[in-house]
C-alpha cells in the first residue's frame, strides 16, 4: 500500500512538472502576434486563393471530351430513357450546399473555443475545413471538365434535331452534341454529370465536422460515452447524405455521380483532418493541433526534401 501511495505521489509530481503554470501559459498567449501568424500561414492562404481561382476558371470551360451518345433505335425507341428526365430546379442549390458544408464546421470549431480557448486549435480546425472544401472542389471540377457524363435531364436540354444526320458506330446510332439545338450553356452543364459537386462539398465539409466533434468530445475513446454524443457524431453525416440524395430526386445526378462525390469529399475530409491534427481516430492524440515546425525525433532530416530546402521553415506560433 505504501508503495502504491509513493508511486501515485511521484506521478503527481511528474505531471505537475510537465504542465505549464497558468501564468506562463497566459504569457505565451500574449506573445502571439498577427505578423507571426501571417509569416507562418501566408502561403496557405495564397494557395487556397489560387486553388479557388483555378477551380472557378475550369468551371467556366467547355467540357473537354466530345462525348458520343445514342438517341434512337431504328424503330424510333429511345435508347437510354434515364437521360430523358425533365429539367428541374435543384432542391438544394450548389451555393447552399457549399454554405452548409462550411458553416456547420465553422460553428463547431468556434463554439468549442468557449471551453478550449486556443486560437491555435481554432486556426487548425478552420484551415483544415478550408483545405478539405477547396481541394475537394478543385478535384471534382477537374473530373467534371475532363470526364463528365450525361445528366439525367440531358435530352431535355439538348433538344436533338428531329432529323439528325447519320450517326457512327454499330447501326449508326451514336451521335454527338452537334445534333443538339438547345441552349449552349445548359448543354455544357448537362455534359458534366460526373462527379456530383453538391455531394463532394457536403461530405468534404460535414465529415470533417464529424471528425472534429469526435476528437474534441472523445466520442470514440477508451470509455463508454453517452448516446447523445454518438448521435451528434452522425448528425453532420446524415446532413451530407440528405444533400447528396436530393440530387437523385431533382434528377440532376445519377446515383454513381453522388457516390463518387461522397467518396471524394470523405477522403479529402480525412486527409485534411490528419493534416492539421495529430490523429484521426486515435483518441489519445486526435484533439492535438499540429504545429508548423515540429521536432522530428528519430528522423533523418537531411533526407527530407522540404526541410533540406528549408521550405516552410518559419517561427513557431506562440500559444
Amino acid at each position: 500500500m505504501n508503495s502504491l501511495h509513493r508511486d501515485h505521489h511521484i506521478h503527481q509530481e511528474t505531471s505537475a512538472a510537465t504542465l505549464p503554470e497558468p501564468a506562463t501559459h497566459q504569457n505565451q498567449r500574449k506573445k502571439y502576434t498577427f505578423g507571426g501568424y501571417l509569416r507562418s500561414y501566408w502561403h496557405d492562404y495564397l494557395t487556397l486563393a489560387l486553388m479557388g481561382a483555378l477551380g472557378l476558371a475550369i468551371y467556366t470551360l467547355r467540357p473537354a471530351p466530345n462525348r458520343n451518345f445514342p438517341l434512337l433505335f431504328a424503330d424510333g425507341e429511345i435508347v437510354y430513357p434515364e437521360f430523358s428526365y425533365p429539367l428541374r430546379k435543384n432542391i438544394i442549390p450548389i451555393w447552399l450546399a457549399a454554405f452548409l458544408a462550411f458553416i456547420f464546421g465553422f460553428l463547431a470549431t468556434t463554439i468549442m473555443q468557449i471551453r478550449i480557448r486556443s486560437f491555435h486549435d481554432w486556426n487548425s480546425g478552420f484551415l483544415g475545413l478550408l483545405y478539405s472544401l477547396v481541394t475537394a472542389a478543385v478535384f471534382q471540377v477537374f473530373l467534371k471538365w475532363l470526364i463528365g457524363g450525361l445528366r439525367p435531364h440531358f435530352y431535355s436540354v439538348c433538344q436533338p434535331s428531329l432529323t439528325p444526320p447519320p450517326g457512327t458506330g454499330y447501326r449508326s446510332i451514336m451521335v454527338d452534341r452537334s445534333v443538339c439545338t438547345g441552349d449552349e450553356k445548359l448543354i455544357n452543364d448537362a455534359l458534366e454529370s460526373f462527379p456530383s459537386g453538391h455531394s463532394t462539398a457536403a461530405f468534404a465539409g460535414l465529415v470533417f465536422t464529424s471528425l472534429y466533434l469526435n476528437a474534441k468530445l472523445k466520442i470514440f475513446s477508451n470509455y463508454h460515452p453517452s448516446y447523445p454524443k454518438f448521435v451528434l457524431f452522425f448528425a453532420p453525416i446524415l446532413g451530407a447524405t440528405l444533400i447528396a440524395g436530393s440530387l437523385t430526386i431533382d434528377e440532376f445526378h445519377h446515383w454513381w455521380d453522388v457516390l463518387a462525390g461522397g467518396i471524394i469529399g470523405t477522403v479529402m475530409a480525412f486527409a485534411a483532418f490528419r493534416f492539421v491534427y495529430a490523429g484521426v481516430f486515435d483518441w489519445r492524440v486526435n484533439h492535438i493541433p499540429l504545429v508548423r515546425n515540429p521536432e522530428w525525433e528519430g528522423v533523418e532530416r537531411d533526407a527530407v526534401f522540404s526541410r533540406k530546402g528549408r521550405v516552410g521553415e518559419t517561427e513557431d506560433l506562440k500559444l
